[in-house]
């Protein structure tokens, strides 16, 4: 199982993502599912990255994903745009596949 967690911070704004597993649907190499789902996701670093020109915190190996961006820029529309966006897509796939994606959501505690 291929589980997306979108974390948010005390503002409710997105602040990091992070996926852990395989979706299994096939063998490694040759599952679209984990393809698609890796592929919104490395789409997400690198307009954060390129288009943003933000330094954005990121581990990428297999079976694990983690992308953090710093908190003066969660506010702007742009990284609102590609990371709700990534969001969405990651949830459509949850959506068709729920035996293999599993996304959640997360709110930072306060206080």
């Amino acid at each position: 199982m291929l589980e997306v967690t979108f974390h948010r911070d005390a503002r409710k704004r997105l602040a990091s993502i992070q996926a852990d597993g395989h979706a299994e649907a096939a063998s490694y190499g040759k599952d679209v599912i984990c393809a698609a789902a890796s592929a919104i996701l490395q789409a997400a670093r690198l307009g954060l990255e390129e288009h943003c020109r933000l330094d954005v915190e990121a581990d990428q190996r297999s079976g694990h994903f983690r992308l953090a961006w710093p908190a003066k820029a969660r506010g702007d529309t742009a990284v609102q745009a590609i990371v709700a966006t990534a969001e969405l897509s990651i949830a459509a796939i949850a959506k068709q596949y729920p035996s293999h994606v599993r996304i959640r959501r997360r709110l930072a505690r306060t206080g």
